[in-house]
Parts: C-alpha cells; structure tokens; sequence
C-alpha cells in the first residue's frame, strides 16, 4: 500500500538489524583469520545483487511489455505465474507489480527495514537499507529521485510505496520509445535494477 505513515523514530529504523550485526561480526572473524577474501566477497555480492538477480526481474518486465496477456496477470495476480517460473519463496511470497506511466510514477521502499524482493531483484544494494534513503524518500522523493538522474515532470504523481514482511512491491518501468522492434531478451537488457525500485528508467535502445 502507499506509504501513510512517518514512524522514522521507530527504533527498528535507526539500528541495524540483529541479523546484519551477526554476519559482518563472522565476516570479520573469518577475514582476520585468512579464511575469506574481502575483495572476492564483495565481488560475488555484486554479481547477485547487480547482475544474477535483476535479471529475473527483468524478463518478468520484458515479458510484461511484450505480452499484454501475460500484462494483465502480474498487474492483477502474478503469484500463480511468477510460481510457475520459479520466481517466488522467502522475500517473495506476496507481490504486487506498480505500472509507471506518464501520470504516475512509482518508487519503493521499506521504511522499517529493508523487505526487498530477492527472488526478482536479488540482494538489496545498500543505500536501498540506509536511515537516509528509508527516511527522506517519504518525505522529499522528488529531490531523492533527482539525486539518482530521475527527473519526474510536476504533472506526474510520485506514489510511494511501502514495503512490509506481507507485501512486496516490483516497479514495471515504462518502456522506452524506439524499442518496438526488438527481442524480450533485447527489452530485458535495457530493464535495470533500480528501474524496477523506482529510482531509475528503463535504458534508451541504442540507435
């Protein structure tokens, strides 16, 4: 649901969670004991977090643009789908997929933690976990959304939504002009992680 409510005291929100403690306390034991390299760790979370995940994400978005049947589905009910693609499980068990178009343009995020659709998007990026990002998104995403390149034009609504452990939220971007003759695998490429978060666009085809 939209975000209606500005609980940014809540003391979930400003500390991390006891999880995140725990695994950068074992990460440090094992880089102290020569048992793990920092710079390969970083590199396999950025594989996941940057390339593996978003691409599921991605051809659901593609598939989306292509398929005005398959449209329809995810915008009303895309468990039954996104179950029979192997596209659901912990972190995705409820979805609901947010169209931007000219009037509307929709933006994410999870103002007490960080719930964030791995099985479609992957790991969550930092900033998408940060006390800045949870908290200023609500009250000013028009300047948020300018510090990532987005320019939303003032006759289009800036909706956010809030993601909750119930609800998960997957933006489907619009798709770009100049992209009709191509491929759902072309279209997938040009759908990028933070297209589907709301804080980016879909790329321009290259000419």
């Amino acid at each position: 649901m939209p975000h209606d409510h500005h609980d940014h005291d809540h003391p979930h929100a400003l500390l991390p969670p006891e999880p995140a403690l725990r695994v950068r306390a074992l990460e440090t034991i094992l880089t102290d004991k020569g048992l793990i390299d920092p710079a390969a760790l970083d590199e396999i979370i950025d594989t996941y977090q940057n390339q593996i995940g978003p691409k599921n994400g991605a051809t659901v978005v593609a598939k989306m643009w292509m398929d005005e049947a398959f449209r329809q589905e995810m915008l009303s009910d895309p468990m039954p789908s996104l179950e029979e693609m192997g596209l659901y499980g912990r972190q995705g068990e409820h979805m609901v997929f947010l169209e931007n178009s000219d009037t509307v343009h929709n933006l994410v995020v999870c103002t007490l933690c960080s719930c964030y659709p791995w099985p479609l998007l992957g790991i969550p990026p930092g900033w998408f976990k940060s006390d800045a990002y949870r908290a200023r998104v609500v009250r000013e995403p028009r300047k948020v959304l300018a510090e990532f390149g987005v320019e939303v034009p003032e006759t289009t609504k800036v909706r956010v939504w809030d993601s909750t452990a119930e609800i998960r939220y997957l933006v489907v971007p619009q798709r770009p002009k100049g992209s009709e003759g191509l491929s759902e695998q072309e279209l997938a490429a040009l759908v990028t992680r933070d297209s589907m978060i709301g804080t980016g666009l879909a790329k321009e085809p290259q000419s």
